[in-house]
């Protein structure tokens, strides 16, 4: 039996702990499209259209661990979505470089990252990647 043939990430699911803040960092910060959530959910739940793909806000008491774990949303211009969190007072972090990427982190109200990502050119593994690497153990 062969493993399922993945195509592409469907969505990503983050906690959040209050449905109106998100919904003004998501929606008015950040400018995505919220979407209506499944009739057959009875939880609190914010869905925002990416093209194709889906961010999922889920409503809880308490926010999500502070971790390196985070999601990436692509952008046009990484040059201007900086300039443009710096007008509004979002604090941004620049991070280890990719070759063929410009790309930052921020925060969410709820501490979760997110990446922010130009692609300058397709990444390359031959080009870009590390010679040692490969499957580890």
């Amino acid at each position: 039996m062969s493993p399922p043939q993945v195509t592409r990430l469907d969505h990503c699911s983050v906690l959040i702990t209050d449905v109106g803040r998100s919904r003004d960092f998501y929606g008015g910060l950040l400018g995505l499209r919220e979407i209506p959530r499944p009739r057959t959910f009875d939880f609190v739940v914010l869905w925002y259209d990416l093209g194709g793909h889906h961010l999922h806000l889920l409503l809880k008491d308490r926010p999500d661990t502070a971790s390196p774990r985070h999601f990436a949303l692509r952008v046009a211009d990484a040059a201007a979505a900086r300039a443009y969190f710096a007008a509004r007072g979002v604090p941004t972090r620049e991070t280890t470089p990719i070759p063929g990427a410009d790309r930052f982190f921020l925060h969410d109200p709820d501490g979760n990252l997110i990446e922010i990502i130009q692609w300058l050119r397709p990444y390359d593994p031959a080009r870009d990647g590390r010679p040692d690497a490969g499957p580890r153990g």
